[in-house]
């Protein structure tokens, strides 16, 4: 794990150089890319995105052992709360692309909670590249041990804006907790894992890929347990939002945690702004779908089987950008 946040902290700390290099301002494009909290994996991932399509002008092409990423691009990614977020910078500008659970730009399009009134349609996808699990983190050796135990308790569920607190209010609506009847802290993982430690909290809850760096860094810390998401709540909460879809965390996959762990998972969405132009986004989205970039996602953020088309476009929450619509209607670019 300390190797992996290594090797992508000094891509990240590449990428800073080559937007500091010498570029001429009428050459270059630029790309603002919104990941997620520090910590957390949308994080890491966004600035793996942004290097990977990244291609500023005066380097090598991709065939002569250059850059691979669009010609004359230099995409900055950005730490955001989360999803929420996001689908609300790229509608009023603030950002051209982000990571997005994929039913949040869903909701977001039909106008549902919490963007009542507000429906934002100005969003269009590029693939799925993995998927977030729900985790709901307490003490191996503490009194809640099952969904029902919630109640009366104290709970971090993500920042204002994250994805992660929709899905928590989601599910806390399924099991027919009200607000009153816990008392909910909007604070990011890294943090409540901190405050887990301090006797600040009871549970937290995270919608991120397995295994999630801070649910990590508390397994070590001390032994934890996983709540199973599963029962007459998760079916209800699978028929309000369809695109949730049943998963599990392995054992093994945080330190102490030996037995399965049955969940729900939602794929994580590569967005881009509609009014971005075709080839830009055509461009982009070959970028994103060379074997280097593909390895480097599946190596380090999959979980699960490797990322295919397939696996791409299925569960979007919205309708492909026409540049990404273009990259897979011709095959030979999936060769």
């Amino acid at each position: 794990m300390r190797r992996r946040r290594a090797w992508l902290w000094a891509l990240a700390l590449a990428a800073l150089a080559m937007i500091g290099g010498p570029l001429a301002a009428d050459e270059a494009r630029y790309l603002r890319v919104g990941t997620g909290p520090p910590g957390e994996t949308h994080f890491q991932i966004g600035n793996l995105l942004a290097s990977a399509i990244s291609a500023p002008p005066g380097l090598p092409p991709c065939a002569r052992g250059g850059s691979c990423g669009v010609p004359g691009l230099i995409a900055g990614a950005s730490a955001t709360t989360g999803s929420v977020y996001n689908v609300e910078a790229i509608a009023d500008g603030r950002m051209d692309a982000a990571l997005v659970q994929a039913d949040v730009p869903f909701w977001a399009a039909t106008g549902a909670p919490p963007f009542q009134g507000k429906p934002i349609t100005s969003l269009r996808a590029v693939a799925n590249i993995g998927a977030d699990m729900m985790h709901i983190v307490v003490w191996r050796d503490g009194p809640i041990h099952a969904l029902r135990d919630l109640r009366g308790r104290r709970i971090a569920v993500g920042e204002n804006g994250s994805g992660t607190q929709l899905h928590a209010r989601q599910l806390l609506t399924a099991l027919g907790i009200k607000d009153h009847e816990l008392k909910l802290e909007p604070m990011r993982a890294e943090v409540a894992g901190d405050a887990m430690l301090e006797g600040k909290l009871d549970a937290f809850f995270i919608m991120d890929a397995v295994p999630a760096p801070s649910v990590e860094a508390l397994s070590r810390s001390r032994p934890i347990r996983l709540l199973g998401v599963t029962g007459p709540a998760a079916d209800k909460l699978r028929r309000a939002d369809p695109l949730l879809f049943p998963s599990r965390v392995d054992a093994g996959s945080y330190a102490g945690v030996d037995t399965d762990a049955p969940t729900l998972a939602i794929g994580v969405t590569l967005v881009v702004a509609s009014s971005l132009p075709e080839d830009l986004v055509f461009a982009l989205t070959q970028a994103l779908w060379q074997p280097a970039t593909l390895n480097l996602l599946n190596t380090n953020f999959h979980s699960g089987p490797p990322i295919t088309v397939a696996s791409a476009l299925a569960g979007l929450g919205l309708p492909l950008h026409p540049g990404a619509q273009r990259f897979y209607s011709d095959r030979r670019n999936l060769r």
